[in-house]
Protein backbone atom coordinates (compact mmCIF):
# COMPACT_ATOMS: atom_id res chain seq x y z
CA UNK A 1 0.00 0.00 0.00
CA UNK A 2 1.51 3.35 -0.98
CA UNK A 3 1.78 6.25 1.43
CA UNK A 4 -1.17 8.21 -0.07
CA UNK A 5 -3.56 5.23 0.19
CA UNK A 6 -2.38 4.55 3.74
CA UNK A 7 -3.02 8.18 4.71
CA UNK A 8 -6.52 8.05 3.21
CA UNK A 9 -7.23 4.86 5.13
CA UNK A 10 -6.23 6.56 8.39
CA UNK A 11 -8.59 9.45 7.64
CA UNK A 12 -11.48 7.06 6.96
CA UNK A 13 -10.77 5.12 10.15
CA UNK A 14 -10.57 8.37 12.09
CA UNK A 15 -13.96 9.51 10.81
CA UNK A 16 -15.44 6.14 11.65
CA UNK A 17 -14.08 6.40 15.17
CA UNK A 18 -15.71 9.80 15.62
CA UNK A 19 -19.07 8.29 14.67
CA UNK A 20 -18.72 5.32 17.06
CA UNK A 21 -21.57 5.02 19.56
CA UNK A 22 -19.08 5.10 22.44
CA UNK A 23 -18.42 8.80 21.79
CA UNK A 24 -18.39 9.35 25.56
CA UNK A 25 -14.80 8.11 25.55
CA UNK A 26 -13.84 11.27 23.67
CA UNK A 27 -11.66 13.61 25.71
CA UNK A 28 -12.32 17.35 25.87
CA UNK A 29 -10.37 20.25 27.27
CA UNK A 30 -12.96 21.32 29.87
CA UNK A 31 -13.60 17.83 31.22
CA UNK A 32 -10.82 15.25 30.92
CA UNK A 33 -12.19 11.72 30.95
CA UNK A 34 -10.68 9.21 33.39
CA UNK A 35 -13.00 6.27 32.78
CA UNK A 36 -16.25 5.26 31.12
CA UNK A 37 -18.47 2.42 32.23
CA UNK A 38 -21.96 1.26 31.31
CA UNK A 39 -24.03 -0.28 34.11
CA UNK A 40 -27.64 -1.20 34.78
CA UNK A 41 -29.36 0.20 37.84
CA UNK A 42 -31.39 -2.99 38.14
CA UNK A 43 -30.33 -6.54 37.36
CA UNK A 44 -32.24 -8.87 35.05
CA UNK A 45 -34.14 -10.38 37.98
CA UNK A 46 -35.38 -6.91 38.95
CA UNK A 47 -33.17 -6.56 42.01
CA UNK A 48 -31.13 -3.45 42.73
CA UNK A 49 -27.58 -3.60 41.37
CA UNK A 50 -25.40 -4.30 44.44
CA UNK A 51 -22.87 -1.76 43.17
CA UNK A 52 -25.33 1.09 43.84
CA UNK A 53 -24.01 3.01 46.86
CA UNK A 54 -26.67 3.31 49.54
CA UNK A 55 -26.01 5.88 52.24
CA UNK A 56 -24.32 4.20 55.20
CA UNK A 57 -26.59 4.51 58.23
CA UNK A 58 -25.31 7.46 60.23
CA UNK A 59 -27.62 7.45 63.24
CA UNK A 60 -26.07 5.95 66.34
CA UNK A 61 -27.32 2.38 65.91
CA UNK A 62 -25.27 -0.81 66.39
CA UNK A 63 -26.51 -2.79 63.38
CA UNK A 64 -27.12 -1.25 59.97
CA UNK A 65 -27.36 -4.37 57.80
CA UNK A 66 -31.14 -4.48 58.17
CA UNK A 67 -31.46 -0.80 57.29
CA UNK A 68 -29.39 -1.28 54.11
CA UNK A 69 -31.52 -4.27 53.06
CA UNK A 70 -34.71 -2.31 53.69
CA UNK A 71 -33.34 0.61 51.68
CA UNK A 72 -32.63 -1.61 48.66
CA UNK A 73 -36.14 -3.06 48.86
CA UNK A 74 -37.61 0.41 49.16
CA UNK A 75 -35.89 1.51 45.97
CA UNK A 76 -37.25 -1.45 44.02
CA UNK A 77 -40.77 -1.20 45.42
CA UNK A 78 -41.29 2.54 45.10
CA UNK A 79 -39.44 3.35 41.89
CA UNK A 80 -41.93 1.73 39.54
CA UNK A 81 -41.39 1.87 35.78
CA UNK A 82 -38.06 3.30 34.62
CA UNK A 83 -37.37 5.00 31.32
CA UNK A 84 -33.84 3.74 30.77
CA UNK A 85 -32.15 1.18 33.03
CA UNK A 86 -28.79 1.31 31.23
CA UNK A 87 -26.58 4.19 32.34
CA UNK A 88 -23.20 5.48 31.20
CA UNK A 89 -20.84 6.62 33.97
CA UNK A 90 -18.13 9.09 32.95
CA UNK A 91 -15.54 9.93 35.60
CA UNK A 92 -13.27 12.86 34.86
CA UNK A 93 -11.17 15.84 35.91
CA UNK A 94 -12.07 19.51 35.60
CA UNK A 95 -10.64 22.91 36.49
CA UNK A 96 -11.93 23.99 39.88
CA UNK A 97 -10.92 26.28 42.73
CA UNK A 98 -9.21 25.76 46.06
CA UNK A 99 -10.57 27.20 49.32
CA UNK A 100 -8.56 30.39 48.71
CA UNK A 101 -9.87 30.75 45.15
CA UNK A 102 -6.69 29.58 43.44
CA UNK A 103 -6.93 27.05 40.55
CA UNK A 104 -7.20 23.39 41.55
CA UNK A 105 -7.85 20.26 39.49
CA UNK A 106 -10.86 18.38 40.85
CA UNK A 107 -12.77 15.25 39.91
CA UNK A 108 -16.30 13.95 39.69
CA UNK A 109 -18.72 11.86 37.67
CA UNK A 110 -21.34 12.42 34.98
CA UNK A 111 -24.10 9.84 34.53
CA UNK A 112 -26.29 9.87 31.42
CA UNK A 113 -28.83 7.42 29.99
CA UNK A 114 -27.25 5.06 27.47
CA UNK A 115 -29.81 6.06 24.85
CA UNK A 116 -32.23 8.86 24.14
CA UNK A 117 -32.21 12.63 24.58
CA UNK A 118 -31.03 14.44 27.69
CA UNK A 119 -33.66 16.77 29.16
CA UNK A 120 -31.70 18.85 31.66
CA UNK A 121 -28.48 18.80 33.62
CA UNK A 122 -28.90 17.93 37.31
CA UNK A 123 -26.19 19.22 39.65
CA UNK A 124 -26.07 16.84 42.61
CA UNK A 125 -24.30 17.75 45.85
CA UNK A 126 -23.40 14.50 47.59
CA UNK A 127 -23.93 13.58 51.23
CA UNK A 128 -21.28 13.08 53.94
CA UNK A 129 -18.70 10.38 53.23
CA UNK A 130 -15.53 9.34 55.02
CA UNK A 131 -13.64 6.93 52.74
CA UNK A 132 -12.32 8.00 49.37
CA UNK A 133 -13.71 4.88 47.70
CA UNK A 134 -17.19 6.25 48.50
CA UNK A 135 -16.74 9.39 46.41
CA UNK A 136 -18.89 9.75 43.26
CA UNK A 137 -16.07 9.20 40.77
CA UNK A 138 -15.33 5.85 42.42
CA UNK A 139 -18.88 4.54 42.97
CA UNK A 140 -22.30 3.90 41.44
CA UNK A 141 -24.09 6.81 43.16
CA UNK A 142 -27.63 6.33 44.45
CA UNK A 143 -28.56 9.62 42.78
CA UNK A 144 -27.71 8.10 39.39
CA UNK A 145 -31.29 6.80 39.32
CA UNK A 146 -32.31 10.31 38.21
CA UNK A 147 -30.49 9.73 34.91
CA UNK A 148 -32.93 6.92 34.15
CA UNK A 149 -35.57 9.57 33.45
CA UNK A 150 -33.43 11.20 30.79
CA UNK A 151 -31.20 13.60 32.74
CA UNK A 152 -27.45 14.23 32.88
CA UNK A 153 -26.52 13.79 36.54
CA UNK A 154 -23.35 15.71 37.46
CA UNK A 155 -21.75 14.91 40.85
CA UNK A 156 -18.53 16.54 42.05
CA UNK A 157 -16.22 14.70 44.48
CA UNK A 158 -15.46 17.94 46.43
CA UNK A 159 -12.03 19.05 47.61
CA UNK A 160 -10.47 16.26 49.66
CA UNK A 161 -11.87 13.36 47.65
CA UNK A 162 -11.16 11.82 44.27
CA UNK A 163 -7.92 13.11 42.82
CA UNK A 164 -7.47 15.45 45.82
CA UNK A 165 -7.88 12.72 48.47
CA UNK A 166 -4.59 13.77 50.03
CA UNK A 167 -6.15 17.12 50.94
CA UNK A 168 -8.28 18.04 53.96
CA UNK A 169 -11.94 18.12 53.02
CA UNK A 170 -13.37 21.56 53.97
CA UNK A 171 -16.47 19.93 55.43
CA UNK A 172 -19.41 22.33 55.77
CA UNK A 173 -17.42 25.23 54.34
CA UNK A 174 -20.26 26.15 52.03
CA UNK A 175 -18.52 28.54 49.63
CA UNK A 176 -15.71 26.24 48.52
CA UNK A 177 -17.89 23.13 48.40
CA UNK A 178 -20.58 24.87 46.38
CA UNK A 179 -17.86 26.25 44.10
CA UNK A 180 -16.67 22.70 43.38
CA UNK A 181 -20.20 21.74 42.29
CA UNK A 182 -20.70 24.82 40.11
CA UNK A 183 -17.22 24.56 38.55
CA UNK A 184 -18.00 20.99 37.50
CA UNK A 185 -21.27 22.11 35.93
CA UNK A 186 -19.39 24.79 33.98
CA UNK A 187 -16.92 22.18 32.70
CA UNK A 188 -19.45 19.47 31.87
CA UNK A 189 -21.87 21.68 29.95
CA UNK A 190 -19.64 22.09 26.85
CA UNK A 191 -18.41 18.51 27.21
CA UNK A 192 -21.95 17.14 26.86
CA UNK A 193 -22.41 19.22 23.72
CA UNK A 194 -19.08 17.98 22.39
CA UNK A 195 -20.11 14.31 22.72
CA UNK A 196 -23.57 14.87 21.27
CA UNK A 197 -25.49 14.65 24.57
CA UNK A 198 -26.34 18.33 25.00
CA UNK A 199 -29.42 18.82 27.20
CA UNK A 200 -32.57 20.00 25.47
CA UNK A 201 -32.87 22.85 27.98
CA UNK A 202 -30.28 25.14 29.56
CA UNK A 203 -32.22 25.08 32.81
CA UNK A 204 -30.50 23.15 35.57
CA UNK A 205 -31.98 21.20 38.49
CA UNK A 206 -30.23 21.15 41.87
CA UNK A 207 -30.40 18.12 44.18
CA UNK A 208 -28.73 17.31 47.49
CA UNK A 209 -29.25 15.42 50.73
CA UNK A 210 -27.63 15.82 54.16
CA UNK A 211 -24.35 17.72 53.65
CA UNK A 212 -25.50 17.89 50.05
CA UNK A 213 -28.78 19.52 51.08
CA UNK A 214 -26.99 22.46 52.66
CA UNK A 215 -24.51 22.58 49.78
CA UNK A 216 -27.38 22.64 47.29
CA UNK A 217 -28.72 25.78 48.93
CA UNK A 218 -25.28 27.36 48.65
CA UNK A 219 -25.08 26.27 45.00
CA UNK A 220 -28.43 27.95 44.34
CA UNK A 221 -27.21 31.18 45.92
CA UNK A 222 -23.95 31.08 43.93
CA UNK A 223 -25.63 30.38 40.60
CA UNK A 224 -28.16 33.16 41.15
CA UNK A 225 -25.34 35.61 41.88
CA UNK A 226 -22.82 34.58 39.25
CA UNK A 227 -24.29 32.23 36.63
CA UNK A 228 -27.94 33.15 36.25
CA UNK A 229 -27.68 33.55 32.47
CA UNK A 230 -25.80 30.34 31.69
CA UNK A 231 -27.51 28.21 34.36
CA UNK A 232 -31.11 29.28 34.90
CA UNK A 233 -32.46 27.19 37.76
CA UNK A 234 -35.60 25.17 37.07
CA UNK A 235 -36.08 23.43 40.43
CA UNK A 236 -34.23 22.82 43.70
CA UNK A 237 -34.57 19.68 45.83
CA UNK A 238 -32.95 19.79 49.28
CA UNK A 239 -33.31 17.05 51.88
CA UNK A 240 -32.11 16.41 55.42
CA UNK A 241 -29.63 19.28 55.33
CA UNK A 242 -27.83 21.14 58.14
CA UNK A 243 -28.84 24.53 56.71
CA UNK A 244 -28.48 26.21 60.11
CA UNK A 245 -25.11 25.09 61.47
CA UNK A 246 -25.28 27.30 64.54
CA UNK A 247 -28.70 25.93 65.53
CA UNK A 248 -27.40 22.40 64.94
CA UNK A 249 -24.49 23.13 67.31
CA UNK A 250 -26.87 24.53 69.92
CA UNK A 251 -29.25 21.56 69.78
CA UNK A 252 -26.43 19.04 69.96
CA UNK A 253 -24.85 20.76 72.94
CA UNK A 254 -28.19 21.04 74.70
CA UNK A 255 -28.87 17.32 74.21
CA UNK A 256 -25.26 16.41 74.96
CA UNK A 257 -25.12 13.90 72.14
CA UNK A 258 -24.94 13.53 68.37
CA UNK A 259 -26.29 11.03 65.87
CA UNK A 260 -23.11 11.28 63.78
CA UNK A 261 -19.98 11.46 65.98
CA UNK A 262 -17.57 11.76 63.04
CA UNK A 263 -19.21 15.01 61.93
CA UNK A 264 -17.97 16.83 65.03
CA UNK A 265 -14.23 16.64 64.19
CA UNK A 266 -15.07 16.99 60.49
CA UNK A 267 -16.91 20.28 61.03
CA UNK A 268 -14.27 21.78 63.31
CA UNK A 269 -11.49 20.87 60.90
CA UNK A 270 -13.45 21.65 57.73
CA UNK A 271 -14.67 25.10 58.71
CA UNK A 272 -11.26 25.89 60.21
CA UNK A 273 -9.63 24.93 56.90
CA UNK A 274 -12.12 26.74 54.70
CA UNK A 275 -12.20 29.95 56.70
CA UNK A 276 -8.45 29.90 57.51
CA UNK A 277 -9.26 30.42 61.21
CA UNK A 278 -6.05 28.91 62.53
CA UNK A 279 -7.84 27.11 65.37
CA UNK A 280 -6.00 24.63 67.58
CA UNK A 281 -8.05 21.43 67.40
CA UNK A 282 -6.36 20.15 70.57
CA UNK A 283 -8.51 22.65 72.48
CA UNK A 284 -11.70 20.98 71.17
CA UNK A 285 -11.24 17.22 71.54
CA UNK A 286 -10.49 14.59 74.16
CA UNK A 287 -7.18 12.64 73.93
CA UNK A 288 -8.82 9.45 72.63
CA UNK A 289 -9.90 11.24 69.46
CA UNK A 290 -6.88 13.51 69.15
CA UNK A 291 -4.30 10.72 69.06
CA UNK A 292 -6.12 9.03 66.15
CA UNK A 293 -7.40 12.18 64.43
CA UNK A 294 -5.35 12.08 61.24
CA UNK A 295 -5.80 8.35 60.74
CA UNK A 296 -9.55 8.24 61.35
CA UNK A 297 -10.55 11.49 59.64
CA UNK A 298 -7.86 12.37 57.11
CA UNK A 299 -6.60 9.04 55.82
CA UNK A 300 -9.90 8.64 53.88
CA UNK A 301 -9.75 4.91 54.63
CA UNK A 302 -12.81 4.73 56.85
CA UNK A 303 -16.51 5.17 56.16
CA UNK A 304 -18.76 7.35 58.29
CA UNK A 305 -20.05 4.25 60.06
CA UNK A 306 -16.52 3.00 60.75
CA UNK A 307 -15.33 6.37 62.08
CA UNK A 308 -18.36 6.52 64.37
CA UNK A 309 -17.49 3.08 65.70
CA UNK A 310 -13.84 4.04 66.20
CA UNK A 311 -14.84 7.17 68.15
CA UNK A 312 -16.98 4.83 70.21
CA UNK A 313 -19.51 7.23 71.71
CA UNK A 314 -22.20 9.69 70.77
CA UNK A 315 -21.90 11.44 74.15
CA UNK A 316 -20.28 14.80 73.45
CA UNK A 317 -18.63 14.77 76.88
CA UNK A 318 -16.58 11.79 75.69
CA UNK A 319 -15.64 13.49 72.41
CA UNK A 320 -15.17 17.20 73.14
CA UNK A 321 -13.53 19.19 75.89
CA UNK A 322 -15.64 21.43 78.12
CA UNK A 323 -14.20 24.48 76.35
CA UNK A 324 -14.96 22.94 72.96
CA UNK A 325 -18.62 22.63 73.95
CA UNK A 326 -18.91 26.23 75.15
CA UNK A 327 -19.68 28.61 72.30
CA UNK A 328 -18.92 31.66 74.47
CA UNK A 329 -15.34 30.70 75.17
CA UNK A 330 -12.14 31.48 73.23
CA UNK A 331 -11.65 29.52 70.02
CA UNK A 332 -15.09 27.91 70.24
CA UNK A 333 -16.60 31.39 70.02
CA UNK A 334 -14.57 31.97 66.85
CA UNK A 335 -15.79 28.66 65.44
CA UNK A 336 -19.41 29.46 66.32
CA UNK A 337 -19.19 32.77 64.47
CA UNK A 338 -17.89 30.85 61.42
CA UNK A 339 -20.81 28.40 61.73
CA UNK A 340 -23.20 31.34 61.52
CA UNK A 341 -21.40 32.54 58.40
CA UNK A 342 -21.58 29.10 56.76
CA UNK A 343 -25.26 28.59 57.42
CA UNK A 344 -27.17 28.74 54.13
CA UNK A 345 -30.35 30.55 55.19
CA UNK A 346 -29.06 33.90 54.00
CA UNK A 347 -30.40 34.59 50.50
CA UNK A 348 -33.61 35.05 48.51
CA UNK A 349 -34.42 32.12 46.19
CA UNK A 350 -35.66 32.86 42.67
CA UNK A 351 -36.61 29.28 41.82
CA UNK A 352 -39.00 26.79 43.44
CA UNK A 353 -37.64 24.73 46.34
CA UNK A 354 -38.74 21.30 47.52
CA UNK A 355 -37.69 20.75 51.14
CA UNK A 356 -37.61 17.24 52.63
CA UNK A 357 -36.81 16.03 56.13
CA UNK A 358 -37.65 13.03 58.29
CA UNK A 359 -39.00 14.00 61.69
CA UNK A 360 -37.21 10.91 63.07
CA UNK A 361 -33.80 12.16 61.91
CA UNK A 362 -31.37 12.04 64.82
CA UNK A 363 -28.34 12.83 62.63
CA UNK A 364 -29.34 16.22 61.24
CA UNK A 365 -31.75 17.73 63.80
CA UNK A 366 -35.23 18.49 62.51
CA UNK A 367 -34.79 22.10 63.68
CA UNK A 368 -32.89 22.67 60.41
CA UNK A 369 -36.01 21.93 58.36
CA UNK A 370 -38.15 24.17 60.56
CA UNK A 371 -35.61 26.99 60.28
CA UNK A 372 -35.49 26.66 56.49
CA UNK A 373 -39.29 26.54 56.22
CA UNK A 374 -39.61 29.69 58.32
CA UNK A 375 -36.82 31.52 56.49
CA UNK A 376 -38.12 30.78 52.99
CA UNK A 377 -41.76 31.39 53.91
CA UNK A 378 -43.42 33.53 51.27
CA UNK A 379 -41.26 32.09 48.49
CA UNK A 380 -42.10 29.20 46.16
CA UNK A 381 -41.43 26.33 48.58
CA UNK A 382 -42.98 22.90 49.13
CA UNK A 383 -42.25 20.89 52.25
CA UNK A 384 -42.44 17.17 52.93
CA UNK A 385 -41.80 16.49 56.61
CA UNK A 386 -42.84 12.98 57.61
CA UNK A 387 -41.91 10.04 59.80
CA UNK A 388 -39.51 8.52 57.29
CA UNK A 389 -37.15 6.80 59.66
CA UNK A 390 -33.51 7.58 60.46
CA UNK A 391 -31.21 9.67 58.31
CA UNK A 392 -30.05 6.95 55.92
CA UNK A 393 -33.57 5.74 55.16
CA UNK A 394 -34.58 9.34 54.68
CA UNK A 395 -31.92 9.64 51.96
CA UNK A 396 -33.47 6.79 49.96
CA UNK A 397 -36.98 8.17 50.41
CA UNK A 398 -35.79 11.63 49.34
CA UNK A 399 -34.11 10.49 46.11
CA UNK A 400 -37.13 8.35 45.22
CA UNK A 401 -39.42 11.34 45.83
CA UNK A 402 -37.26 13.51 43.56
CA UNK A 403 -37.29 10.76 40.91
CA UNK A 404 -41.07 10.60 40.94
CA UNK A 405 -41.44 14.38 40.93
CA UNK A 406 -39.23 14.89 37.88
CA UNK A 407 -41.10 14.92 34.56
Amino acid sequence: MNRLKFSLLLVVLGLAACQHPDVEYTDFDTFQVLSVKTSNYFLEDGSLNPEVALMGETDWEPDTKVASTEAATLVRDLLGVVNSNSLIHIAGIYNGHDTDGSPLKLSGKVVVPAKGPVKNMILVSHYTIGANYECPSETFPLEAMLAMKGYAVVIADYIGFGITANRIHPYMHTESTARSVVDMGVAVKPYLKHIGREPESEEVILVGYSQGGATTMAVMDMIQDEYSNSFPIKQVYAGGGPYDLAATFDVSMELGRTGIPCAIPMIVQGVNEGEKLGLDIELFFKPHLLQHYNEWINSKQYTVKQINQLIGSNDLRNIMTEAGRDRTQGETAILYKALLKNSTLNFIPYAPIFLFHSRNDQTVPFVNALSAEAYFKGNDIRCDFGDYGPHGMGAVRFILTVYKDLP
